[in-house]
């Protein structure tokens, strides 16, 4: 790990308020809440906080200074007995000299600023909801110190059929890791987005928890349905008759064909309103909107085309006006 004063941006001489002012700027900045996007965020915000974690302590700090630790907390050689001493090591001569529970500790004891240094790590927590992020170690003491790191999130795509999504379904999705399981998709979930499926991730192998699943959601588009907003959109052939005289058509649903009243005079293109036919849960759901599509005869039909000619002549009208 790099020199924490330089992690931090601090000179040797700086004071707890400065350490303290440093830290809280550079956490804010690289916290992995507020870079999702950016990878090397978690990376970078773990190096912070283990920075901080080294120079908020005074007697670990100390022993940084004199070179009795390194960065990363971890005991320094300091040379055999007889021998010449190491860097740092003083008036000590040679022996080695470790201080093993209680304040300081390189193995993950917490010397005087370890309470302080939870506060401002709460506090810190406080701007992204609380959220401890994954692998961001903790402030428990160095290099052996904190909650163990966490195993890795693992990320899939699940491409949903269309009338699934609209009405909500449990459907079966393969992991990276080789893991099948169910997942329940809420109905009309915004496309593009994800579920996090707990600790269905990569193992820690360390002694952590292991990692998150997230599955961004995608809609398979549908031949008959559309989605518009909450509402779902389809287009149903009417003959000219019923268009014309009025008529009762079948007409299909996400759920399943209804019986749809079709008022005389309707245009081709009229729209009818199926109320809670459309995307959501039963009580909550959008409507179906259904589009009349006047439809003629395969092939012509020859009585049609005299009474068109005869309309023509006799009562014509222009519509585009």
């Amino acid at each position: 790990m790099r020199d924490p004063y330089d992690v931090l941006g601090v000179t040797r001489q700086a004071s707890d308020a400065e350490i303290k002012k440093a830290f809280r700027r550079l956490a804010k900045t690289w916290h992995p809440d507020h870079k999702p996007d950016d990878a090397s965020a978690k990376e970078k915000f773990a190096e912070i906080s283990t920075a901080y974690d080294l120079l908020s302590d005074t007697e670990k700090r100390g022993q940084y200074d004199r070179g009795e630790i390194d960065a990363e907390g971890k005991p320094r050689f300091q040379g055999f007995p007889g021998g010449g001493a190491g860097p740092g090591a003083g008036a000590r001569g040679s022996h080695f000299e470790f201080n093993f529970g209680g304040g300081g500790s390189p193995f993950g004891g917490r010397g005087r600023a370890g309470a302080g240094s939870e506060d401002i790590f709460e506090d810190i927590l406080g701007a992204f909801g609380g959220r401890r992020p994954r692998g961001a170690g903790g402030f428990a003491g160095g290099g052996f110190g904190g909650e163990p790191p966490s195993g890795e999130d693992v990320a899939v795509e699940l491409t949903v059929p269309f009338r699934d999504w609209a009405r909500g379904a449990k459907q079966r999705v393969r992991l990276p890791t080789g893991k099948e399981l169910n997942v329940t998709v809420p109905a009309g979930i915004e496309p593009g987005k994800s579920i996090r499926l707990r600790g269905q991730g990569r193992p820690s192998g360390l002694g952590g928890a292991p990692g998150d699943a997230l599955v961004t959601i995608l809609v398979a588009p549908d031949a008959q349905f559309r989605a518009d907003g909450r509402d779902v959109r389809v287009q149903v052939p009417v003959t000219i008759y019923e268009a014309v005289l009025g008529a009762k058509v079948r007409v299909p649903t996400l759920g399943g064909q209804v019986e749809l009243t079709v008022p005389p005079g309707s245009d081709s293109g009229r729209t009818l309103r199926l109320r809670g036919k459309g995307i959501g849960e039963a009580g909550s759901a959008g409507d179906l909107l259904v589009e009349l599509r006047i439809a003629l005869p395969k092939g012509g039909d020859p009585k049609l085309e005299a009474f068109a000619r005869t309309m023509r002549d006799d009562a014509p009208y222009d519509p585009r006006t």
